[in-house]
């Protein structure tokens, strides 16, 4: 059997997901619930969007509630973390722990961040140049570049072991789907639910797909990769097949196909009961192959 493709009524099928998806339900499960409210300022929205995303580990309850728990430290303006330090809150960011991400390093992330804010006033600026020069990759891997503070160490000081991790390239040789900063860039970009849209020169249209697990498995079932691992070449493939449905917004569809999958509206195995009211059934790998899609 050949790969499996789109069909050609996804893009219908994948408009009226849209439509129907209750967002109000999953709002209240994501991550970027918790960042909304620390998103006063276009600089509040850069600070709190990114030490969000770098906490984007696990699942969504625990990385929300890491990121209450951080926003307590900070007593709720995360740019706080940027300024000088009082013995009180470095002792309780240095307790600070979430899955295997540590206080000591947001507490170095606080310091680039510093240093790079008083040379420019946005990240968007790092990521225009990785833009301008390697196009969507390019800005990401500025990004990184930026958050792990490379050429800082005279000033700064030797970062934490394991802090540079946190920030993975498309153009490290391990090729990461880079979920994290991914998912950061759409927040700062996008300006339509449930973004921020704090960003005015990146077009939409430039937005690669955050590929989760849960994404990568739709978007496998659905035919916009044959990839089963997931890699920058993946999220390279399902965000060009997107583009094809909506160049202008291609990863408006990102939300709705991740909280489909958190929330249990795609059980990833057959199941009529479930399976029967979903839009994109009649696309989906595991009733196709089966002759069942109707």
């Amino acid at each position: 059997m050949g790969a499996h493709r789109p069909t050609p009524e996804l893009p219908r099928h994948l408009e009226a997901l849209y439509a129907r998806f209750p967002f109000d339900r999953s709002w209240d499960d994501d991550p970027v619930s918790e960042v909304r409210p620390l998103a006063g300022t276009p600089r509040q929205a850069e600070v709190a969007g990114l030490f969000a995303a770098t906490l984007a580990i696990g699942n969504t309850t625990a990385i929300r509630g890491a990121v209450r728990r951080l926003a307590g430290i900070a007593d709720g303006d995360l740019t706080s973390l940027l300024g000088p330090a009082t013995p009180g809150r470095t002792a309780r960011l240095t307790a600070f722990r979430h899955r295997w991400i540590r206080g000591d390093q947001l507490g170095y992330l606080a310091r680039v961040l510093a240093e790079y804010y008083s040379r420019r006033p946005s990240l968007e600026g790092a990521f225009l140049d990785g833009l301008d020069r390697g196009g969507f990759a390019g800005g990401i891997d500025a990004l990184a570049r930026t958050a792990r503070g490379e050429g800082l160490a005279g000033r700064l000081g030797p970062p934490p072991p394991g802090y540079r991790a946190l920030f993975p390239s498309p153009w490290d040789p391990t090729a990461s789907p880079c979920k994290r900063l991914t998912l950061f860039v759409r927040w700062m970009v996008r300006d339509r639910f449930p973004d921020f849209g704090v960003w005015r020169r990146v077009p939409t249209g430039e937005l690669r797909v955050p590929l989760d697990q849960h994404v990568h498995w739709i978007a496998y079932h659905l035919g916009l990769t044959a990839r089963r691992s997931r890699s920058w070449s993946v999220v390279e493939e399902v965000s060009e097949a997107l583009r094809r449905i909506d160049p202008i917004d291609p990863t408006r569809y990102d939300f709705v196909l991740c909280h489909t999958g958190i929330s249990g509206d795609c059980p990833k195995e057959r199941d009529l009961a479930v399976c029967g009211p979903c839009s994109v059934r009649p696309d989906c790998l595991l009733w196709r192959r089966r002759g069942a899609a109707a």
